[in-house]
């Protein structure tokens, strides 16, 4: 595996060995933590613009560091242009085979009918092979990379998304300072053709390791919210996983970690198309707590074709937000945020943060 370092605002790029508490300004008010990113070579221009975002509406003021990951080398100009770009470290890693790659026990010709099947009938990304690879690192792999070991919390960017609210204070903190696990800022529902057996097989780890689930009658499950027949069914409500600011040590939890293998040795990531998305969000429901998932409401976030968007008119007076509530996913009927709103008991404005860091 390769992975490398590189200072910002430098003429050549050599790699350097890792010093957290030597990064740059204000390195003393940030958490351990940094944005992580999947990215390909050709993906430097749309990254770029939602990199240009994120630091303008937030990182120029905390100087947060940048992980690039691929399942290919990145090239010089990819480097260079997101180094010039970020206001913290950047770091670009390669992916091993075990990351981005069939497991011995899954049968690869199986696998390519069930796409060419998925392809037919129109499934959403049914044909790709390269989209279930992704889907299988990130829901397994990406808090395993070893550049990914010094961070204690991530936040997901991807190229082409919009962040239109300036973000006044740090989300790193607030995790931290709330023993928060999970954020998102969009929730909707999966189209179970992509999923139709990932339930049944989440019902078998349920029953095989019940020490890691929250039971449903306790005050704090979240598991109402992925089901609404207890735990018969899935309802398909899941957190947009391209918008996420999460604990890392809740990904590395022996809990997490157990599901991932008892989903990867199903092999659903490449016999279906199970994303990482439902993935990532079921775990949390059932074995995170109300209070340690957040919904981060004051953030204006874009990714085709759905969008979160603060309806606070001062913040839109004040040109906080440059974004139109009126097209906000957490009202539409696709939403499940509205749901989770109800499960713990809370309003959108509860979640905005008044502190400022």
């Amino acid at each position: 595996m390769v992975y490398y370092g590189y200072h910002n605002n430098q003429n050549k790029y050599p790699p350097y060995k890792y010093d957290y508490k030597s990064q740059g300004k204000n390195s003393s008010q940030r958490e351990n933590a940094a944005f992580v990113v999947l990215a390909r070579n050709s993906d430097l221009n749309g990254l770029r613009e939602s990199m240009q975002m994120m630091e303008d509406r937030f990182n120029k003021k905390f100087n947060y560091p940048w992980v690039f990951l691929n399942n290919e080398p990145f090239d010089d100009k990819f480097k260079e242009w997101t180094t010039g770009l970020a206001s913290g470290k950047t770091y670009y890693g390669e992916l091993t085979q075990e990351m981005w790659g069939y497991p011995d026990w899954i049968d690869q010709q199986k696998a390519k009918e069930s796409r060419d099947a998925m392809q037919a009938a129109e499934v959403i990304y049914g044909g790709l092979e390269s989209y279930r690879h992704m889907c299988r690192f990130q829901s397994g792999f990406f808090f395993r990379h070893p550049l990914m070991d010094q961070f204690d919390y991530y936040w997901r960017v991807e190229p082409d998304v919009k962040f239109t609210c300036d973000i006044d204070y740090d989300p790193f903190k607030v995790m931290r300072e709330k023993d928060l696990k999970y954020g998102f800022a969009i929730s909707l529902h999966e189209y179970e053709n992509t999923i139709p057996t990932l339930w049944e097989t989440t019902k078998r780890f349920m029953a095989e390791y019940p020490q890691h689930i929250i039971p449903a009658n306790n005050s704090e499950s979240l598991m109402s919210w992925v089901t609404n027949d207890g735990g018969n069914t899935y309802n398909l409500c899941h957190f947009w996983s391209n918008f996420e600011i999460a604990s890392l040590a809740f990904l590395r939890s022996q809990a997490y970690l157990d599901y991932f293998n008892f989903l990867d040795k199903a092999g659903g990531f490449f016999y279906e198309r199970w994303g990482d998305a439902p993935v990532h969000s079921i775990a949390a429901a059932l074995m995170l707590k109300k209070s340690e998932v957040h919904f981060f409401y004051d953030m204006g976030y874009f990714h085709n074709p759905f969008k979160n968007c603060p309806s606070e008119p001062g913040w839109l007076a004040a040109e906080k937000c440059s974004c139109d509530p009126k097209d906000s996913m957490d009202d539409n009927w696709w939403s499940c945020t509205p749901e989770f709103l109800k499960l713990v008991g809370k309003q959108k404005t509860d979640f905005v943060i008044t502190e400022r860091y």
